[in-house]
């Protein structure tokens, strides 16, 4: 892996560092943080797989930040639950690469019509656009 010699200087790095700076700084806090997080942090030496940052969860909590002052509005628990099947359905459709807005718009214009024991048609991991 590319990664693994760049990974092992930064550590020998990050100890030289420490013993130039005071103790007790702001900068010794963020390296001590570092090493004391170093199995976790190269876990991904280990398998490929690994992303090395946390931004795509990130990204996917986002929405939920910044509409948690809205929720306080949704009036009721039922309100609430009906939030979050939304929040749920159209991140599963993100989720499949389906435009979340057109995806909401086709199953908005069949659903009425649509068999109910058919609704399955409807996820989005079965709907073309």
């Amino acid at each position: 892996m590319q990664s693994a010699p760049i990974v092992h200087a930064l550590h020998a790095w990050l100890k030289e560092q420490l013993a130039t700076v005071a103790k007790k700084s702001v900068t010794a806090d963020a390296i001590n943080y570092a090493l004391n997080q170093w199995q976790a942090l190269t876990r991904l030496l280990d398998d490929g797989r690994i992303e090395a940052d946390n931004n795509v969860a990130e990204r996917a909590l986002r929405a939920i930040s910044v509409g948690r002052k809205n929720f306080l509005f949704l009036g009721s628990d039922a309100g609430g639950e009906r939030a979050a099947t939304m929040y749920s359905l159209l991140g599963t459709a993100k989720l499949n690469d389906v435009n979340p807005e057109a995806y909401l718009g086709h199953v908005l214009e069949r659903i009425a019509d649509h068999p109910v024991n058919r609704i399955d048609e409807l996820l989005p991991w079965n709907v073309k656009l």
